[in-house]
């Protein structure tokens, strides 16, 4: 075997099976298609993480989660979520890799709130919270020995007996899941990684959209290779679209944090007015999917081009770059200042609430290949995604896929399947060029 488990991923689902696995003694090979480890969707996520709020219990967050939903979320992912992810964020991100999150004046973790919460849970660090748990992770990783990461090594293909095996026999039997090709794009050559179990931590699929807020590498790898070798997918049209991006002919979609509007700003037509009283009691704390299209039927009613996000009018202009100084600072770099001039926004597509689908321990309908965060789908999210479940996701799924490895992994070595696996043959994959 070239290693115990495979994880092709590296943002925080990824990260989180790969501490827990390798702090029970396995090997595990992470690889990623970025030059930097750290490059992945979880670096850019913004607003925060759900922890716990005072008066705070599961059966509040529960709640909050189904009804962002919209009748579409998995009773029991809501539960596993909201029982095991604020124990997790406490014991693993605060205490054991220590990401700095901010500190109120009472020397308490500074709680905010954002969309269709009914009370402040969510923790943060400034306005950049996926880059601070990311590098956290990322640094604390080589302290813990077993785990290997490949930079610049791009899955393409998930290796199963059924498809790349030389025995004609290996059609049989249930499909399993015995590694992956991969793609070295810095010495131009594929290779064969084997493993006895796999993880899928891909991300999303943003780049399949015009205008996204995903970075450059969301290109929906793991769908892909997952639906190829006989995974199911669900939930693929429960796609949601963040409401605030910055719109600016220059700008590629920058997000603009929903804890903007948890701090108080609000959303106004390019005229002033107001405009989001009339679609949802909440306001402009209404869930995601009702904020996007109600800016989309203002847009389209009146002819707009965006609508405009007015923190300056309700914060003062020191804790708004105290609070948000990624987003200040982005924004000056297009000429706005928003602790002076509401922002142009418009809504752009932010996270897939469907995927490759598993059961509560992250496994897929394919042995022993396991899907965690956004390329899986739990039915947490239902056809709408509460914010700041994303990254508290993949930290209780990747958490939880590396229990169920570790409590089986006598099954998973003693019953690993005998066929032969070639090596990846390129014969015959480069169009001849003419004379």
């Amino acid at each position: 075997m070239d290693t115990d488990v495979l994880i092709i991923g590296s943002g925080v689902a990824g990260c989180s099976a790969a501490l827990e696995l390798a702090k029970r003694g396995l090997q595990v090979t992470m690889v990623t298609k970025a030059d930097r480890p750290e490059e992945s969707n979880t670096y850019h996520a913004q607003g925060g993480i759900i922890y716990k709020g005072k008066q705070d219990r599961p059966e509040l967050l529960v709640r909050d989660i189904e009804e962002a939903g919209a009748g579409a979320t998995w009773p029991p992912a809501a539960q596993v979520l909201a029982e095991e992810g604020p124990h997790l964020v406490e014991e693993i991100l605060i205490k054991e890799v220590k990401v700095p999150f901010n500190i109120n004046e009472e020397g308490e973790l500074d709680l905010t709130e954002e969309a269709a919460h009914s009370m402040r849970r969510i923790i943060h660090s400034d306005d950049f919270t996926g880059k601070a748990i990311e590098t956290a992770l990322i640094q604390y990783i080589p302290h813990i020995p077993g785990i290997h990461i490949l930079t610049n090594h791009v899955a393409i293909d998930l290796i199963t007996p059924e498809h790349h095996s030389p025995d004609p026999l290996a059609t049989y039997p249930p499909t399993s899941c015995l590694g992956a090709y991969v793609f070295n794009t810095k010495e131009k050559k594929v290779i064969k990684i084997t493993a006895y179990v796999t993880i899928l931590a891909t991300g999303g699929m943003g780049q399949v959209f015009l205008h996204t807020t995903n970075p450059d590498g969301a290109t929906g790898d793991g769908y892909a290779m997952a639906y190829r070798a006989g995974a199911k997918l669900i939930n693929m049209e429960y796609t949601q679209f963040h409401p605030t991006t910055l719109f600016h002919k220059d700008a590629k979609r920058f997000l603009i944090s929903e804890s903007v509007r948890g701090e108080g700003a609000i959303l106004k037509t390019p005229k002033g007015e107001p405009f989001m009283e009339k679609y949802h009691p909440l306001g402009c704390l209404a869930p995601r999917d009702v904020v996007a299209r109600a800016i989309h039927e203002e847009m389209v009613e009146h002819g707009y081009k965006y609508v405009l996000l007015d923190l300056a009018s309700y914060m003062e202009p020191e804790r708004i770059r105290r609070r948000f100084p990624m987003i200040h600072e982005t924004c000056l770099n297009y000429g706005i200042d928003m602790t002076k001039d509401p922002i142009p926004v418009v809504p752009a597509f932010h996270f897939s609430c469907g995927g490759v689908k598993v059961d509560l321990w992250g496994k897929t309908n394919i042995n022993r290949l396991f899907a965690v965060g956004e390329v899986s789908c739990t039915g947490l999210h239902g056809a709408n995604r509460l914010a700041s479940t994303s990254l508290l996701e993949g930290l209780v799924w990747g958490n939880r896929a590396a229990r169920w490895i570790h409590q089986h992994w006598k099954e998973y070595v003693n019953e690993y399947p005998p066929h032969p696996i070639p090596e990846w043959i390129d014969t015959g994959v480069e169009e001849p060029i003419p004379p």
